[in-house]
């Protein structure tokens, strides 16, 4: 069984900090390994619904992995829900600021504000709203379908955080989940609940400091459920013929 794994942080983010993509404890390759299988891991910090689209129609390393995968995973949505008060666009130009010195400024400007504007703006703006988030995603599954439709697809609820960068706030998270539940149902895209897995450990701070990535278990625990998840829905799937 080969994965190809579309994700953000909590896909490679531990208890301490990120790891590369085949670290054994990360989720994708513990669902892997309990497939039998193999991950392939295409990720960013911060990626949304829109990333992943940008990867699939612009990376030609995750072209010459489509051929090659049995089931792929969309494992944004989480980061799209996330308080947004700087538009994203000027939030990521932040790192194209010269001098370094002005840059080093308005990163901490922005990272000292984000968590006042967040609970002032009560969340929203959010990174993606829910409409988008459905549309690259629903843009994705139809683009994988019609080039290579032996492809399984699944995708994920957004998780939980208690982000002392986001002073806790996570407004936009409902509408998000209802919104992706109700195009997952429409579009044969089964999906892994993620919060009943991880939010006790979220909301126990046993996971990262920084109360948005998961811990071991957390990692444990959404890796053999999305192994589950796919074993129920790959019953009669026909898969590929190894090349």
């Amino acid at each position: 069984m080969r994965l190809l794994v579309l994700g953000d942080s909590l896909t490679f983010h531990g208890p301490e900090g990120p790891l590369p993509a085949d670290h054994p404890r990360l989720w994708p390759n513990v669902a892997a390994s309990s497939l039998g299988g193999h991950a392939e891991l295409a990720a960013g910090f911060g990626w949304t619904a829109r990333d992943a689209w940008w990867s699939l129609t612009g990376d030609p390393r995750v072209w010459s992995l489509l051929p090659r995968t049995d089931v792929l995973v969309l494992a944004v949505g989480h980061m799209d829900t996330l308080p947004s008060p700087l538009p994203t666009y000027l939030r990521h130009g932040l790192r194209y600021l010269r001098p370094d010195g002005l840059r080093r400024r308005a990163r901490a400007g922005y990272l000292a504000l984000q968590p006042v504007l967040s609970r002032l703006f009560g969340g929203y703006p959010v990174a993606l709203p829910p409409r988008l988030t459905v549309r690259y995603l629903d843009d994705s599954v139809r683009a994988v379908r019609a080039l290579e439709p032996g492809i399984q697809v699944v995708g994920m609820t957004p998780s939980v955080h208690r982000a002392p960068a986001y002073a806790g706030v996570h407004s936009g998270r409902a509408a998000a989940e209802r919104a992706l539940r109700s195009w997952a149902d429409g579009a044969g895209v089964p999906l892994l609940d993620v919060p009943p897995l991880v939010g006790e450990h979220i909301r126990s701070r046993r996971g990262n400091p920084d109360g948005m990535h998961w811990c071991w278990d957390g990692h444990r625990l959404v890796g053999n459920a999305m192994a589950e998840l796919i074993r129920s829905v790959a019953v009669g799937h026909p898969g590929r013929s190894e090349p």
